[in-house]
């Protein structure tokens, strides 16, 4: 933990350093998917995001409590107040219960998180669990005069807090522009005010997903989950609070409101929020309908795409853009990712090929000797991933060198540099070589049979056979083999 990191918080509006409440121990809420359908590349970004924080600050020695929910229910479309609940409105269409659609895809988008080799969460609630403590929650926010009843649902005052409190601190919003954000909004009958939002809904005759309260048998809004779970399962004040930039309002904004009304204070030391993943410059997501499922990214099944991308080479373009900045999907930008993911992975994987001198050269020693901490400076600089990427490519062009036989190395150098390029690449940015499922025994054989096939070309020049020794380089070429002749014998590699 000698590394000062600084995160910029949504909050604030600045970077600032990263002091815990409870040094060693760190407290982390995420917000999850709502499960109603399949994770596209939207829901890949936070998830990626989060686990890069949660692998950097494991690494740094703090333990972490990662908390990311489930959303199972209350998320009801449009994020408004009134209309069908995402997850039912599906189980109807489908002819299925609820909680069928929501344990399929829960079930989905935990396949997808595995293959793009995010970690699991330490805790990963579900709303539908945890209706007690939402009810709580909202029985605190009313015992303080900050909500009231209408027709047996639960609205939260904002005018009234908004007296006492500030509504708008985390998004800047004064509540003149929310009520005229608000305004076409359905279901403004029952509310005080247009920015009011729901605590707690009545449900309808027809609703499936209801559960007993002293006010109504309904369900809980959309809010109330996060506020209630973070609080269950992180303390009334804890570090981290993430999730994407469209969640700042009005979901976040209402998560802080609701925590104030109840308990006095905010809860959260520390906002993050991940930028969007935009297609033609429009944000990607199921509502608008121009989402890319994961799934078709993996088997190339979309008329949007030009081929199958692997699970790395999404977490790699997800990386090589800052977390805060916007990400903009191409298949050109994606073909890039594919190149530069196979670049690293050869550099790094060329580091057992390497033979180490009795000492650097000096070019070689100066990239050795910074590649640590500059991959720490830019980790500790609010996640610069891009920098960490551009810093292993560096270490790359040194790999290359030394594999050609055009630069030299000591044995603890290489050990430095070997050590630095799988810290960071595998275990803090969480790559993996995409063939990470072929046995270690079936690339050494591989290996083998290409230096085999280099020896009989090394005998064949030797004999003066030129013809053969061509037909060899050339017939590798084909393959994707790369042959480089140098005095210490000839070199290959994968192009």
């Amino acid at each position: 933990m000698e590394q000062a990191l600084w995160i910029y918080n949504t909050l604030s509006r600045r970077k600032e350093v990263f002091k815990p409440l409870h040094a060693p121990n760190v407290g982390m809420y995420v917000c999850g998917p709502t499960v109603y359908g399949d994770p596209h590349l939207g829901h890949a970004r936070p998830a990626i995001t989060f686990d890069i924080l949660f692998r950097y600050l494991k690494h740094l020695g703090y333990k972490v409590r990662y908390v990311r929910n489930i959303t199972d229910v209350g998320h009801l479309e449009h994020d408004a107040d009134e209309g069908d609940d995402k997850i039912e409105k599906k189980a109807r269409l489908e002819q299925l219960e609820p909680m069928e659609i929501a344990q399929y895809y829960t079930n989905r988008y935990h396949a997808a998180m595995e293959a793009l080799n995010v970690l699991p969460p330490s805790i990963e609630p579900h709303a539908t669990g945890h209706i007690i403590e939402q009810e709580q929650l909202v029985q605190q926010i009313l015992d303080n005069g900050f909500a009231y009843e209408s027709n047996g649902s639960i609205y939260f005052d904002v005018k009234k807090y908004n007296e006492k409190h500030h509504y708008g601190i985390l998004s800047g919003r004064n509540l003149d522009d929310v009520k005229d954000a608000s305004r076409a909004l359905d279901g403004v009958g029952e509310k005080r005010n247009q920015a009011d939002f729901a605590l707690w809904k009545k449900a309808s005759p027809e609703h499936i997903m209801r559960w007993p309260s002293p006010w109504s048998d309904g369900f809980p809004g959309w809010h109330c989950e996060c506020t209630a779970m973070g609080r269950k399962y992180l303390g009334a004040h804890f570090d981290i609070h993430g999730g994407g930039m469209d969640l700042v309002f009005p979901h976040h904004e209402c998560e802080i409101a609701q925590a104030v009304a109840s308990q006095g204070d905010q809860m959260v030391h520390y906002w993050m929020h991940n930028n969007m993943i935009t297609i033609n410059g429009q944000k990607m997501g199921k509502s608008l309908g121009n989402f890319i499922t994961l799934e078709e990214f993996f088997t190339g099944n979309n008329k949007n795409l030009e081929q199958p991308y692997s699970p790395m080479t999404i977490r790699f373009f997800i990386l090589s853009a800052h977390y805060r900045g916007t990400v903009d999907f191409s298949n050109e930008a994606l073909q890039a990712s594919q190149k530069g993911l196979e670049k690293l992975m050869n550099g790094i994987a060329d580091l057992d090929r390497i033979t180490a001198s009795a000492e650097s050269d000096a070019e070689t020693k100066k990239v050795v000797g910074e590649l640590r901490q500059k991959c720490y400076d830019a980790m500790n600089d609010d996640f610069a991933t891009p920098l960490v990427i551009a810093h292993l490519f560096e270490a790359c062009s040194v790999v290359n060198k030394l594999v050609d036989h055009k630069a030299t190395i000591s044995e603890a150098d290489l050990k430095e540099l070997a050590e630095t390029m799988r810290l960071f690449a595998f275990d803090l940015l969480g790559l993996r070589p995409d063939n990470a499922g072929s046995s270690s025994h079936r690339e050494e054989a591989f290996g083998k049979v290409v230096d085999m096939v280099l020896d009989l070309r090394s005998k064949a020049k030797a004999s003066k056979d030129w013809a053969t020794s061509d037909r060899i380089r050339d017939e590798l070429a084909e393959l994707g083999f790369e042959v480089k002749d140098t005095k210490d014998g000839a070199t290959w590699k994968l192009k």
